[in-house]
């Protein structure tokens, strides 16, 4: 902010005080008598501000002035920034509830997450998980460190053959039996893939031989000795390099 402009912000913000010391039990007051200064701020934007000439009080009261219009102007994202600077979590409350309203799902969590609202996390994560949003369900559980309900949204991805969603939670709360069983029945409808990222994750070097073995039978070279390299199967991992070395083409 240029000198004169800081200037002339830092007087009208002094004079707006020194003329509402009266209502300083009626905060909406006060907020509306500090708008005076608001067009000056958002002009600038929220990201170019430098309100460090101002003491703790004061920068909070123009800060929510300031979210309060970008609220107003439909823009979100910046009041968000300006709450977050203010410290007005619940406001920033809010605002996730406005985000969850129009179902903006993972702007709601990151706005909750950033007034550390885990109660609401776990309310949305749960409303999430009912509607078959897991991305957004596992998101919020994993904020809030939730393992229980996140192990109920890996179980819910399982049956639905959500491998991806079932592999990241199962992998996230160490549940290594969990992800043998993705493992074993990814193998089985032939998702050779998942089942391998499954074992890995799960370091399961029995299923990641056992995994090679199916894949050299079925010719697929370079699966085979990518899981016999995983399972440290040295042996396995030679035999192929030195009999198959020449078809080898992505490994």
């Amino acid at each position: 902010m240029p000198v004169d402009e800081e200037r002339i912000v830092k007087k009208m913000v002094a004079e707006i005080a020194d003329s509402n010391e009266r209502f300083m039990g009626n905060p909406s007051s006060d907020i509306e008598n500090f708008k005076r200064i608001v067009p000056v701020l958002l002009e600038k934007g929220i990201d170019n501000v430098n309100l460090s000439m101002f003491d703790g009080v004061t920068k909070s009261k123009l800060l929510n002035a300031l979210g309060e219009e970008y609220i107003r102007k439909g823009n979100m994202n910046d009041s968000v920034k300006a709450f977050i600077l203010a410290g007005n979590r619940p406001r920033l409350v809010e605002v996730g509830e406005h985000y969850e309203e129009v179902s903006m799902f993972g702007n709601a969590i990151d706005t909750y997450r950033l007034a550390d609202a885990n109660d609401r996390l776990l309310k949305i994560g749960k409303k999430c998980l009912e509607n078959g949003h897991f991305a957004d369900a596992i998101k919020a559980f994993r904020l809030c460190n939730d393992i229980e309900n996140l192990t109920k949204v890996g179980d819910e991805c399982f049956q639905k053959d959500k491998w991806d969603y079932a592999i990241e939670i199962f992998s996230a709360v160490n549940n290594t039996h969990k992800l043998v069983e993705i493992g074993d029945k990814c193998l089985k409808e032939r998702q050779i893939g998942y089942a391998s990222k499954a074992y890995e994750l799960a370091h399961d070097k029995d299923k990641l031989s056992g995994l090679g073995d199916v894949c050299l039978r079925e010719g697929l070279l370079a699966t085979a000795l990518k899981s016999y390299t995983a399972a440290g199967n040295d042996m396995m991992v030679q035999f192929i390099r030195e009999n198959f070395g020449n078809k080898l083409t992505s490994y």
